[in-house]
């Protein structure tokens, strides 16, 4: 695999084309509010897409997200269930990488957000076997990083310190 600036073009173009995965983001977001018994907002595809430009507006992102997209999207092992371990490590990875910019608690929630996902996104028979993680982890990903969940909203009330005098 080979990733220039060009290829990291293509994948963005691809990601943020990726209508479905609003659709897999509401349907995470509805179920994991019924988990933990609480609303959480449904996300649109405008700001999906205006989430995929952020995160490809950060090169040092973009990169690896884009390296993450092209070996899911090609990724197939004879039987699947022997490339289990390398699909769920790269997804979990991806969308790890893509809520990484808000910070390491939503990374590794990202990642835990992938297995949801996961669960309910099952790929064609005419796809790589990676496609169905890809789409897990970009919709763990970004809506890990999208608002709609209220404890994210304003300050943490665990900060200590801060601009005292």
């Amino acid at each position: 695999m080979r990733v220039t600036p060009a290829v990291v073009a293509d994948e963005h173009e691809w990601v943020r084309d990726r209508d479905s995965v609003v659709d897999l983001v509401n349907r995470v977001r509805a179920d994991l509010g019924t988990a933990f018994d609480t609303s959480v907002d449904s996300i649109t595809t405008d700001q999906y897409r205006t989430e995929v430009d952020r995160v490809f507006a950060d090169g040092d992102v973009a990169v690896n997200v884009a390296a993450l997209v092209g070996l899911l999207r090609d990724l197939d092992v004879e039987g699947d269930y022997p490339g289990f371990v390398v699909d769920e490590y790269l997804g979990r990875e991806l969308a790890a990488t893509i809520a990484s910019t808000k910070g390491r608690p939503f990374s590794m929630l990202a990642e835990a957000t992938f297995h949801v996902a996961d669960v309910g996104t099952h790929g064609t028979p005419d796809e790589p076997a990676g496609t169905d993680d890809l789409d897990a982890a970009l919709a763990a990903g970004f809506q890990t990083r999208l608002p709609g969940w209220n404890w994210t909203e304003g300050e943490s009330p665990f900060a200590v310190g801060g601009d005292e005098e």
